[in-house]
């Protein structure tokens, strides 16, 4: 028999509702996470197939885990879409249990994907490096002001060896001394954690098909594969490339209404950081690719630069679904491109019968 329980999650109590098809009673039960063990202690009493359904939130992982590791199945639902079932304008900690038990057992339960734990890891790492170049870059500008003021103009000059010896001769005032010798001790130091990354994303590539395959395209390296992968995967709970592109935030808003149309910027309604990867990845595209070129002086002439690079970044986002789906390469890629673009250009026109064909009258 089955044990259904909608938990209505905070950060620290939680109030459960839980139901035993085998009576059909429903018990109420409230938990605060003072003390994790007597939350798993509440979960370890049930037996057999346990079904938990809690809102998404930022900070369940640990609760996820836990049930996990039990033994117990854990649903996890769309906040918004549970919020309108709601049948009462009050909302209480007992009121949203009620509807989340009342979902579980009608099998009406707005359910979406979660990550799994592998997949998390690795976008984890991701956000952390991503994090890590920002400071570093932070750290840069400092220095290329000190310089600046100094009369030295550098721009890219600094990240070379002879750049910096230029920096470390300048005469500075005793103050800007001590910032100069910092700044670029905190950038080696950053500098070190970032390779440490990238060694431990590089392992978390070795052997994964799918990330060798999206890097055969134009612009997609290591960075941009583990996250289209690890962010996407499983494709096959996208029906099409428009669900993709809204999943990511790269859709357009729409405004429109009777004969007006209006197109606003894009949603930006999923990875920041995936968004990110997606831009510079669609900049280095637009060099060696001459389809994505083409696209982005084509959209730069009617648009500015920046809804051309979006642009570009949505397109290469397509192009990596398509071949997540159907597990290809970029070179079977152009090649089904090329086949479909050739049967667009042949027409097949009725022939008319002989009969019907009017021919000159001979002389």
């Amino acid at each position: 028999m089955t044990i259904y329980c909608g938990v209505d999650f905070h950060t620290r109590q939680q109030l459960i509702k839980w139901c035993d098809t085998r009576d059909g009673e429903i018990k109420e039960q409230r938990l605060f996470h003072d003390s994790l063990d007597d939350v798993r202690n509440f979960y370890s009493q049930f037996t057999g197939e346990v079904l938990v359904g809690i809102e998404a939130c930022g900070y369940s992982e640990w609760f996820e885990r836990m049930l996990q590791d039990l033994g117990h199945e854990v649903w996890v639902g769309d906040a918004t879409k549970i919020r309108r079932r709601a049948r009462s304008r009050q909302k209480t900690d007992r009121r949203d249990a009620e509807l989340l038990i009342d979902l579980l057992l009608k099998d009406e339960f707005p359910r979406i994907n979660r990550l799994s734990f592998e997949s998390l890891e690795v976008l984890r790492r991701l956000r952390y490096r991503h994090r890590l170049v920002q400071m570093r870059t932070r750290m840069r500008n400092s220095l290329q002001a000190i310089a600046l003021g100094s009369g030295m103009v550098l721009k890219s000059k600094l990240r070379t060896k002879r750049g910096r010896e230029k920096l470390n001769d300048l005469p500075l005032s005793p103050v800007l001394t001590q910032q100069r010798s910092g700044w670029l001790e905190l950038i080696e130091e950053v500098e070190c954690r970032i390779a440490q990354v990238e060694a431990e994303l590089e392992k978390a590539a070795a052997g994964d098909e799918r990330v060798r395959r999206l890097r055969t395209h134009p612009g997609i390296g290591l960075l941009t594969g583990l996250a289209l992968v690890h962010t996407l995967c499983p494709v096959s709970r996208f029906a099409n490339s428009r669900k993709v592109t809204a999943y990511v935030g790269l859709e357009p808003r729409e405004y429109s209404s009777g004969e007006r149309k209006r197109m606003g910027r894009i949603s930006k309604a999923g990875s920041r950081v995936l968004r990110f990867l997606l831009v510079e990845a669609g900049i280095k595209a637009t060099r060696e690719d001459i389809e994505m070129k083409k696209l982005y002086y084509r959209v730069m002439q009617r648009r500015e630069q920046a809804r051309a690079k979006v642009a570009v970044a949505r397109h290469l986002l397509i192009h990596a679904f398509i071949m997540l789906r159907d597990e290809i390469d970029y070179a079977e890629f152009k090649l089904r491109g090329a086949e479909m673009r050739s049967t667009a250009r042949t027409v097949h026109r009725p022939t008319m019968p002989d009969h019907l064909i009017e021919r000159p009258a001979s002389v």
